[in-house]
């Protein structure tokens, strides 16, 4: 058998659709393809939004495409411990800071700074604060029990890894949005201060895919061109880490008739409704070009 392992990374928030299928169906058979292993990992890290129903709608419907996977499945929820502690490690070197800006505070201070970078491939950019704040605040802040985010550096990040920061790379053996491949320049100060957890979730999909990617092993993330810009953050967070980096294969997002990207809000598109409307998996691989 390879060394080849990947996953398919599914969140419980609602059903599977075609899209969903897509990715899953692509990953399985380029593991099935190289002689590999292909896991399921279920991303419920959003206690409010993640359902145990949905968790159970992914399981059948994977298993009705055909799909196989190892056990035991991870659940993120099962190891917030394990994050807190990558957490604590970037804040004992000064990587993260705890930020209590609100989303309207933050846009309010970008609608005044007339050089503020705008708008990146992920939303608006946070460059974070002009200055840092100082203990005292932050002891009230928390305190008072404020809410607040942890966001990574790149000031600090820049300055920790030096010459390294601006060499960050990753393999694409796909193809990213404008058609990138091979060897691709990471550039993660394009997205900002990400946050990588929450006081109220203690990490985020940035800590933890990272961490579980580390953890599992997994040597080819397969994964939509939606989450491409993602990768230069978690090729910085892999340098910081010392984890290994995966290759990345991103791959072309299924669209509706109206090219829209396939949502979990179009109930008419999910797995379980077209099967009900008489669709087989060969029809569904058929649908998705697989």
């Amino acid at each position: 058998m390879s060394d080849f392992i990947t996953r398919f990374a599914p969140s419980p928030t609602g059903l599977l659709h075609l899209g969903h299928a897509f990715s899953a169906l692509t990953a399985y058979e380029a593991a099935r393809a190289a002689g590999g292993r292909f896991l399921l990992r279920i991303e419920d890290i959003d206690l409010a939004r993640c359902k145990p129903e949905f968790e159970a709608a992914i399981v059948e419907d994977l298993a009705w495409l055909g799909l196989g996977w190892e056990s035991p499945v991870r659940r993120q929820s099962a190891h917030f411990p394990e994050y807190a502690r990558v957490l604590e490690s970037l804040a004992s070197r000064g990587l993260v800071y705890r930020c209590f800006k609100t989303r309207r505070e933050i846009a309010e201070e970008i609608g005044r700074a007339p050089h503020h970078p705008g708008e990146g491939p992920e939303g608006v950019i946070y460059p974070g604060p002009a200055e840092p704040m100082s203990e005292e605040e932050e002891e009230a802040r928390l305190a008072a029990g404020e809410a607040f985010a942890w966001r990574l550096s790149m000031r600090a990040c820049r300055e920790h890894l030096g010459a390294r920061f601006d060499r960050l790379s990753f393999i694409e053996e796909g193809e990213g949005p404008e058609g990138e491949h091979g060897e691709v320049a990471a550039r993660p100060e394009t997205l900002g201060d990400v946050i990588l957890g929450r006081k109220d979730v203690g990490t985020s999909y940035h800590l933890a895919c990272t961490h579980d990617d580390a953890l599992q092993g997994i040597t080819h993330v397969i994964r939509g061109q939606d989450l491409f810009f993602a990768t230069h953050v978690h090729a910085l967070i892999q340098a910081l880490m010392d984890w290994p980096a995966p290759r990345y294969r991103h791959h072309r997002l299924l669209l509706d008739e109206e090219g829209r990207r396939f949502a979990k809000r179009d109930r008419s598109l999910t797995l379980r409704a077209l099967r009900e409307a008489g669709e087989t998996p060969q029809t569904i691989r058929a649908r998705a070009g697989i």
